[in-house]
């Protein structure tokens, strides 16, 4: 597991989420699950080696059930969240993608408007 994928656990978990990791991927593309009382959602955690928030992200998950892929940039500090989408690539910056400051607080305010 990357450092990333760790820090959006500790972020979530730190707000009272549920963060199940699976053991096992089976092709399944699901790096967490997590669960409030009343919502699951199934998360891909990204890196990007780019600045450029308009850049085009790929489709990886096809043909699995993915609620959101979570971007973060290594080059710059922020990051996006993102409904999985079906076309194979999409603007990172696309209407309906949440930016977030790479900070626990900004990160927790987006992922709240989910």
């Amino acid at each position: 597991m990357g450092w990333f994928l760790h820090l959006v656990a500790a972020w979530l978990l730190g707000d009272g989420w549920e963060v199940l990791i699976p053991a096992i991927d089976h092709g399944k593309k699901t790096d967490l699950v997590v669960a409030d009382d009343t919502n699951y959602y199934r998360i891909q955690v990204k890196t990007l080696e780019s600045s450029d928030e308009s850049i085009k992200v790929e489709n990886k998950w096809k043909g699995a059930k993915i609620d959101y892929v979570i971007y973060f940039s290594r080059t710059a500090e922020w990051g996006y969240i993102a409904p999985a989408f079906e076309e194979s690539s999409k603007r990172l910056n696309s209407a309906g993608h949440i930016r977030f400051h790479a900070h626990p607080n900004n990160f927790l305010k987006a992922f709240k408007k989910i």
